[in-house]
C-alpha cells in the first residue's frame, strides 16, 4: 500500500516538473489567443444586437402602417447578406491584397486556421450594420424585394471592396488607402459613411414619400408611430456600440478601457451638440434630434476611438452633434426625404470624425499631412459608395420598379408587401380586410 501511494506520489511530482519546465511564454500565448477569442465573439455578438437597435429605431420613426415591412427589412437583409458576405465579400476584403485594391482568396469560408473564424465572425456584423443604414431613410416607399436585392450588392461588392483598400489586408498585402496613413480604426468612413451614402443614392433614385414636400418645397412633417421605440432603439445602439469600437482591437487588450470611455463620452458630447443646435436655429427638440445627436457623436468617434484622448473625443462628439441637426435641416432644404435622418448621422458625421481623427491624432496634433489623407479618404468613399449604389439601385429599377406603387404606399408598405399588419386590433376593418388585399395584389 505504502509503495503504490510512493509511486503515485511520484507520477504526481513528475507531472508538475513537467508542468513547471513547459515555456511560460507558450503557455501565455495559449491562454491570451483564448481571452481574444472570447472577446471578439461577446463583441461581434453586441454588434449583432445593433440590428435590434436599427429595427426599433427606424419602425418608431415610420408609421405604424409600415412597421412590420421595416422590421422584416432589417431582419432579411442581416440573414441574407451575411450568406453573402461570409461566402464572396469576406474574400474581396481581407483576402490577399498584392495591388491594394482588391482581396484575391479566401472565399467560400476557407479559413488559414481557427482564429479565422472569429474574424469571420466579427466582420459579418460590421458589413450587415453598412448594409442596413440604407432602410431606415428609404423606408415606407421602397419595394421589400429591391431592398434586399440591393443590400446583398452592398454587403457581398460595394463595401469589401473598399474595406480592401483601408483594412485589407488581414492575410497579406495591404490597400492602398492605408498604405498613404488614412485613419479609420473602426468604420466611421468603411462602415458607416459608405451606408450613408448608398442611402443617399437609394433616396434620390426612390424619391421623396407621398405629401413630404408640399408644391413649393416646403417640408412637411411625416411623424413617427412610436418614441418609445426610437429612444429604446437608441440605448441599444450605444450598448453595441462598445463591442462595435472595443472589439475592433480584435484582441482581449488594456486598450479597450480608454476606446469604450471614448465611444460614452462622443455618445454624451452627441447629445449636448444637438441640443445646442435645436437652440440655436430654433428646431423644437424632439426625441430624435437628442438621440440621433447622439448617434452622431458614436459615429463620428468610431475612426479616432483608439488614437484620441478623453478631451477631444468630447469636442469630436459635440461637433458631430451639430453637424447632424444642420445636416438634417440641409438634407431638407434639398428636398432629400430621409425618414429616419441616416444620412446626416452615418454620412456627415462619419466624414467628420474620420477628419478629426486626423486633427486630433495623438502625438501629432493639427498635422496637415494627415488631414489630406483622411480627407482624401472621405472623398473617396464618397464616389466610390454613392456612385456604385446609384448604378445598383438604378439597375434593380429598370428591371423592377424599386418604389412601391402610389396606391401600396397609402394604404401602407406592411398589408401590400406581407400580407399583415403590424397593429390589428386598431385597424379599420372597411380599409384593411382580405378583400381589400386581394383587389391591391390584381
Amino acid at each position: 500500500m505504502n509503495r503504490l501511494l510512493t509511486h503515485r506520489c511520484s507520477f504526481m511530482m513528475l507531472c508538475f516538473a513537467l508542468l513547471l519546465s513547459a515555456s511560460p511564454a507558450h503557455a501565455q500565448s495559449v491562454t491570451q489567443h483564448s481571452l481574444d477569442t472570447v472577446w471578439i465573439a461577446v463583441a461581434a455578438a453586441l454588434v449583432f444586437f445593433m440590428q435590434a437597435g436599427f429595427a426599433l429605431l427606424e419602425s418608431g420613426m415610420a408609421r405604424s402602417k409600415n412597421a412590420i415591412n421595416v422590421i422584416m427589412k432589417n431582419y432579411a437583409d442581416v440573414c441574407l447578406g451575411s450568406l453573402v458576405f461570409c461566402l464572396v465579400g469576406f474574400g474581396l476584403m481581407f483576402g490577399a491584397n498584392p495591388t491594394g485594391f482588391v482581396g484575391t482568396d479566401h472565399f467560400w469560408l476557407n479559413p488559414d486556421d481557427e482564429w479565422d473564424w472569429s474574424v469571420v465572425l466579427f466582420q459579418t456584423m460590421f458589413a450587415a450594420t453598412a448594409a442596413t443604414i440604407a432602410s431606415g431613410t428609404m423606408a415606407e416607399r421602397t419595394r421589400f424585394g429591391g431592398y434586399l436585392i440591393g443590400a446583398c450588392l452592398v454587403m457581398g461588392v460595394l463595401y469589401p471592396v473598399f474595406g480592401s483598400w483601408v483594412w485589407g489586408s488581414a492575410f497579406s498585402g495591404s490597400g492602398w488607402l492605408a498604405q498613404l496613413g488614412f485613419i479609420d480604426f473602426a468604420g466611421s468612413t468603411v462602415v458607416h459613411s459608405l451606408g450613408a451614402w448608398v442611402a443617399l443614392a437609394g433616396a434620390l433614385v426612390v424619391g421623396p414619400r407621398i405629401g413630404r414636400f408640399a408644391p413649393d418645397g416646403t417640408p412637411r412633417n411625416i411623424a413617427g408611430h412610436n418614441s418609445s421605440y426610437v429612444a429604446m432603439g437608441g440605448f441599444i445602439l450605444w450598448l453595441g456600440w462598445f463591442g462595435f469600437n472595443g472589439g475592433s482591437t480584435l484582441a482581449a487588450d488594456v486598450a479597450i478601457g480608454l476606446i469604450n470611455l471614448n465611444t460614452h463620452l462622443s455618445a454624451c458630447a452627441g447629445a449636448a451638440g444637438a441640443l445646442l443646435a435645436c437652440r440655436i436655429t430654433g428646431v423644437k427638440v424632439q426625441v430624435a434630434h437628442v438621440i440621433n445627436g447622439s448617434l452622431g457623436g458614436l459615429v463620428g468617434i468610431t475612426a479616432g476611438c483608439a488614437t484620441m484622448d478623453p478631451l477631444f473625443a468630447i469636442i469630436t462628439g459635440f461637433i458631430a452633434g451639430i453637424v447632424v441637426v444642420l445636416g438634417a435641416g440641409l438634407l431638407l432644404r434639398l428636398k432629400v426625404d430621409d425618414v429616419v435622418g441616416a444620412i446626416p448621422v452615418h454620412g456627415f458625421a462619419g466624414a467628420w470624425g474620420t477628419l478629426a481623427a486626423g486633427l486630433f491624432y495623438r502625438g501629432d496634433l493639427f498635422s496637415l499631412d494627415l488631414f489630406v489623407v483622411q480627407l482624401t479618404g472621405v472623398l473617396v468613399c464618397f464616389v466610390w459608395a454613392f456612385i456604385g449604389a446609384l448604378i445598383i439601385y438604378g439597375g434593380i429599377n429598370v428591371i423592377s420598379p424599386l418604389r412601391a406603387e402610389t396606391l401600396h404606399e397609402q394604404r401602407g408598405l406592411d398589408i401590400t408587401e406581407h400580407g399583415e399588419i403590424g397593429y390589428p386590433e386598431f385597424a379599420n376593418n372597411k380599409v384593411y380586410n382580405s378583400r381589400t388585399l386581394e383587389v391591391m395584389e390584381s
